[in-house]
């Protein structure tokens, strides 16, 4: 898909110079950068993100499962914090993994560990949202929602019946689009893309060696690397992505990547993540980590683009079709939520810190919450966005 996309100033399996010095020594080291994620050595991939797969798959199955009213909460709950052996999956390959969501939820190491309350509370928020659907939702699903009656509301037309809370959220859109952030923007951005994870402990002088993961053909840095490339394309075509491959950050870089203001954005992303890894492999840290805040910036700019978008798709219908209105509001809430796990190159903050996305939070659910919202409160969340980004309202709605 983006091998005739190239945004950044590559020549691709050509190579890259870049010029070094060591005293009065100078060194070349040069960067091939290949047309696809391939990376090998001695004839084989040195590629591998089957646990950001196996993290994804999951969270397919929990978003689909909390659309089905016979599930209990504690189902629910497997599907979320999975433990090896249980039977929580379709998929018995899930059932046999160790791995789990819960565990990787508001768990990156640049923002959460030395912030334990807060990772805590954002896990706690998840467990609130399964609950409440299992609790509040379910035992109202053939009733008609109302403002502080939870139930089923019908977008206009005889469209697509949503099942919202005492407010209007729909509980399963806020899990899907909160976990984008705070598992697959949280994992990449703030863990595996970090220079506390890359060069932690001996990994650079091992990746300068060589020195493999024991059993495995990748050093540990360009395994975390990888890692975070897992988080995006982990259920995709890693060699040629197509994009849209699930209901998580792959689809909305396939919907801004459609957008004709953000045309060009996936491959952006997608000829960093190449670079970075193959300045890994010539051992080159500062290109690898110019790369990374190239990534931080464009996937970040993708939840603030979804945010915007979404509460601007809200604002006509709010009169004249609820259920399209609160399902357009529900998924900006998640994204909202995804703000705090966004990071600003340069400054290793998020765009937007969790006092100020708990704030737009609170005006959105404040009262009744989404029946009472007005178009002045999502429009003036829509611009106090947009000033932290380099696109403009105009772009982000439609």
């Amino acid at each position: 898909m983006f091998k005739n996309k190239t945004i950044l100033s590559l020549t691709a399996a050509a190579g890259l110079l870049f010029a070094c010095s060591d005293d009065d020594n100078i060194a070349t080291a040069s960067i091939t950068v290949p047309d696809n994620y391939e990376f090998s050595r001695d004839g084989s991939s040195t590629v591998s993100f089957s646990g950001q797969t196996t993290r994804i798959l999951m969270g397919e199955e929990l978003i689909s499962a909390m659309m089905d009213n016979s599930e209990t909460e504690a189902s629910l709950v497997g599907k979320f914090a999975h433990q090896s052996g249980d039977q929580d999956f379709a998929n018995p390959e899930l059932n046999a993994s160790g791995k789990n969501l819960r565990s990787k939820t508001a768990a990156s190491l640049d923002y959460f560990s030395a912030n334990t309350v807060e990772a805590n509370a954002i896990k706690s928020d998840f467990d609130s949202w399964i609950a409440g659907q299992v609790n509040e939702v379910f035992p109202n699903w053939n009733q008609d929602a109302a403002e502080g009656q939870a139930g089923q509301i019908q977008e206009a037309g005889g469209g697509s019946v949503r099942y919202v809370n005492a407010k209007g959220l729909e509980y399963d859109q806020a899990v899907n689009k909160s976990m984008i952030g705070a598992l697959m923007v949280d994992q990449m951005l703030n863990n595996y893309l970090s220079t506390s994870v890359l060069d932690e402990a001996d990994n650079v002088e091992n990746n300068d060696n060589e020195v493999l993961e024991a059993g495995e053909n990748y050093t540990t840095m360009e395994h975390k690397w990888d890692e975070a490339f897992g988080y995006l394309y982990g259920t995709d075509d890693a060699t040629n992505p197509q994009l849209g491959a699930d209901s998580f950050l792959n689809k909305y870089v396939a919907r801004a990547e459609n957008d004709e203001d953000f045309s060009g954005i996936a491959g952006k992303i997608y000829n960093a993540f190449k670079l970075g890894r193959a300045a890994i492999v010539a051992g080159d840290y500062d290109e690898r980590d110019t790369q990374a805040n190239v990534i931080r910036e464009e996937i970040s700019k993708i939840i603030g683009i979804r945010v915007v978008y979404y509460l601007q798709q809200a604002k006509p219908l709010l009169d004249n079709d609820k259920g399209a209105a609160f399902h357009d509001l529900s998924e900006a809430f998640g994204f909202i939520y995804s703000l705090q796990f966004t990071r600003e190159p340069g400054t290793g903050e998020p765009y937007f810190s969790k006092e100020e996305v708990d704030t737009f939070l609170a005006q959105l659910m404040a009262g009744n919450g989404f029946w009472g919202v007005t178009p002045a409160t999502l429009d003036q969340m829509s611009e106090d966005i947009v000033a932290r980004f380099d696109f403009t309202l105009d772009q982000a709605k439609d």
